[in-house]
């Protein structure tokens, strides 16, 4: 057996691991640091949701001209 996919891996595993670790560090830290306002709870959810809304719609936007090329194309 290769050792390069095996020193790849475990490299990988660290590298996300000490990544994943100091993420939930840092969000939890922030949490403590101070609490939100109604208000601004509902302004970051409208934009998340109108972030996930445009998203959507690009998405379907592009598989629409995915199918529109295809049939086109004649695949």
């Amino acid at each position: 057996m290769e050792w390069i996919p095996i020193v790849f891996v475990v490299f990988k595993v660290l590298v996300l691991g000490t990544g994943m670790f100091f993420a939930v560090k840092w969000h939890y830290d922030q949490g403590k640091k101070g609490r939100k306002t109604e208000n601004e709870r509902r302004a970051v959810l409208r934009a998340g949701g109108k972030a996930a809304a445009l998203f959507v719609l690009s998405l379907a936007v592009v598989g629409l001209a995915t199918f529109a090329l295809v049939k086109v194309l004649g695949m």
